[in-house]
């Protein structure tokens, strides 16, 4: 039995790839910052018939997020595919001309170190089965920068540059790195963008193998 994990687990599109991804046979981690919100997640599947348990780590906090990964491979099988899809900080979202040197540190390490790290804390064990799927989800602003999100924009952008270049790099060892672009808000009664359709896709994404960017809906014009 291998492991999905799940970074920026959530009651919505998280909980909802997680059913998805639970319901095709993986054991699910559940990786966020607050280990009472993880509890109640982590106890919601295990009612469904998922095995899931939650680890707490912060996107911020490199070490922690190598930790949890390390101690959920551990405890639930090998991490066969990696979700991060954390929702980034209000504060990441300043306009441009707001926006100074110091307010894009954190938006680049939540959404370029907090990958890489989990990244080269998954791979080793990826190879070791001889497969696996990395799946980032971003907004629209990562492939059509937003003056009025300027710190999000940035980081999604340096985010979706590094995901692409492990889907080339990764895929001669059977690796799939993959990229889901949500444009629009995540709602439950959307057709293309609700958490149920999207983790649908995201499986999808994961089983089909193909290319690297996929759409959720049609960027808007």
């Amino acid at each position: 039995m291998t492991t999905f994990a799940l970074v920026g687990a959530g009651p919505g599109l998280g909980l909802a790839a997680a059913r998805r991804f639970g319901a095709a046979g993986h054991h699910v981690a559940l990786l966020s910052r607050n280990a009472d919100h993880l509890d109640a997640l982590a106890g919601e599947l295990d009612g469904e018939g998922i095995r899931a348990r939650g680890f707490t780590a912060d996107v911020l906090d490199p070490a922690s997020l190598t930790a949890a990964l390390d101690t959920a491979a551990k405890a639930l099988g090998p991490i066969e595919v990696l979700q991060f899809s954390p929702v980034p900080r209000g504060d990441f979202m300043k306009p441009v001309l707001e926006t100074t040197a110091a307010d894009l540190e954190d938006p680049l390490a939540f959404s370029v170190k907090g990958p890489v790290t989990c990244v080269h804390a998954v791979l080793p064990g990826m190879r070791e089965l001889g497969r696996g799927t990395l799946l980032f989800v971003n907004g629209g602003s990562a492939v059509h920068p937003n003056p009025k999100v300027a710190g999000t924009s940035v980081a999604f952008a340096a985010e979706s540059a590094y995901a692409a270049m492990l889907h080339d790099a990764l895929a001669p060892e059977n690796i799939h790195a993959a990229q889901l672009i949500v444009p629009g808000a995540i709602r439950p009664d959307a057709e293309h963008s609700s958490p149920d359709a999207l983790a649908e896709r995201l499986y999808a994404i994961h089983t089909e193998r193909g290319a690297f960017r996929h759409y959720a809906e049609p960027m808007p014009a």
